[in-house]
């Protein structure tokens, strides 16, 4: 997933930066509202972590700005007000889900993947496809019941074909998941990557649409 955090506290910002590129997900940071908002302006996002209060005005008018346009892009809400009525205000603006500072960065991973599994239509955790069980809440893998480990790319990638079954997916498209802004990325990384899922997946796991880009293969 790519994701965009609006978050002006340097400190807490780099925790939770360096803890979604931990996971294996692209992230890109705005400190203020009108960055977040020529960020998202050229860039397709899977997810904003939205803190209430930046230095140009509150998260909440954004939040609204957002759902008025049409823009459905899963909202969670990072904040340090935690009164229920921040948290109603905050829900009825359109966030998806709110989450009070200080907090678990832990807690924060598990909800990142909560909300997008309700976004890619698939609230339960487990898929099985073909012979392989992927619990995406622990974010695990096993083959004919042999557990297989992936790295974070890996899994990032691997996850990407998941929550879109049978859809072909461009190399950009798949780039632009996984890396921020200003991140150099190999020209042969997709390609790696790929490989790398076949030989512990097995070899028709991902499909190759030659010249056009690949797709999750038939189960």
């Amino acid at each position: 997933m790519r994701i965009l955090l609006i978050e002006d506290d340097t400190i807490l910002g780099a925790a939770v930066r360096d803890q979604i590129a931990g996971d294996g997900q692209s992230v890109d940071w705005a400190t203020r509202l009108d960055a977040a908002g020529d960020a998202m302006a050229v860039a397709a996002y899977d997810l904003v972590l939205l803190d209430l209060m930046l230095p140009d005005g509150r998260g909440v008018g954004f939040l609204k700005g957002l759902r008025a346009r049409g823009d459905v892009t899963p909202v969670i809400i990072l904040t340090a007000l935690d009164q229920v009525s921040d948290r109603i205000e905050g829900l009825n603006a359109g966030a998806d889900d709110y989450l009070v500072k200080p907090f678990d960065l832990s807690e924060l991973s598990a909800r990142i993947g909560s909300v997008a599994r309700r976004y890619a239509g698939n609230p339960n955790p487990i898929i099985t496809h073909g012979e392989i069980e992927v619990d995406l809440a622990s974010r695990s893998i096993g083959r004919n019941g042999t557990p297989v480990q992936l790295t974070a790319r890996e899994w990032s990638l691997f996850e990407a074909f998941l929550s879109r079954p049978g859809q072909l997916l461009s190399k950009a498209q798949l780039e632009d998941k996984l890396y921020a802004f200003g991140a150099e990325v190999e020209s042969n990384t997709i390609e790696v990557l790929v490989s790398r899922l076949r030989r512990k997946l097995g070899g028709s796991v991902i499909e190759t649409e030659r010249g056009l880009g690949y797709r999750l293969g038939r189960p």
